[in-house]
């Protein structure tokens, strides 16, 4: 009961800038969950449709390939079938991997959308917990100008006191945001590599496919030679 009434104590005394630092703070912790969920889900769900897709690219199954990456919706099997269907009308590897780039590039959005506004409301936090602190102390001084003289160290350092809680909950909100945010970025970047390595690993198996057979050399049959 004491922590309790602490914290809502040090909430209550450090202004009006206090409600704006916990508005940001919960907005962060909303989208980093969100982030976190679909984050892992599709971490998840590219490793376990790639596990079944790279055996059927090295035995060159093409149309269970085509069977799998049609009823999946992760983005490594969207991509694989962007390879498929251009490998249908070209065998290029340029064309091909032109294809899969652009399908990588229309996934892109949908994996790093949200995690920078981490860093911004970060940022936010700290910038307002300053400013609260700067408001409160000009105005302890202010209030301090008109004091008793007797009473004036007292009453500044008790209004300092109080105008630093703003700067600390800033900091306390902003410290957290930015260790998500640099935990999300991480997993964003390991999801883009995984995703760029299933393209090179599907140009590079493919490709046996599009060179021309070998030519066997004909052997000219022997003629019988005249008596």
């Amino acid at each position: 009961m004491d922590t309790y009434a602490t914290v809502v104590g040090f909430f209550q005394d450090g202004g009006p800038f206090m409600y704006p630092i916990a508005i940001i703070l919960a907005i962060g912790v909303a989208i980093a969950c969100e982030r976190w969920f679909y984050l892992s889900g599709q971490t998840r769900i590219n490793r376990r449709d790639f596990e079944k897709i790279l055996p059927l690219l090295k035995q060159k199954r093409q149309r269970e390939l085509e069977g799998i990456t049609r009823q999946s919706k992760s983005a490594v099997a969207r991509i694989i079938a962007d390879g498929i269907n251009r490998r249908g009308s070209s065998r290029r590897r340029s064309d091909i991997e032109y294809a899969m780039e652009e399908g990588l590039l229309e996934i892109l959005p949908n994996i790093e959308r949200r995690t920078p506004y981490l860093a911004t409301f970060a940022n936010i936090a700290t910038l307002l917990g300053l400013l609260g602190t700067i408001i409160g102390l000009i105005a302890a001084f202010t209030a301090v100008a008109n004091a008793d003289p007797a009473e004036k160290a007292s009453l500044l350092s008790q209004s300092i006191s109080i105008a630093m809680n703003t700067t600390a909950f800033g900091l306390m909100a902003a410290i957290p945001l930015l260790l998500v945010h640099s935990v999300l970025q991480s997993k964003t970047s390991a999801i883009v590599e995984s995703l760029e390595i299933a393209v090179v690993k599907f140009l590079n198996l493919m490709e046996g496919d599009d060179r021309p057979p070998a030519k066997t050399p004909a052997v000219a049959k022997a003629q019988p030679a005249k008596a």
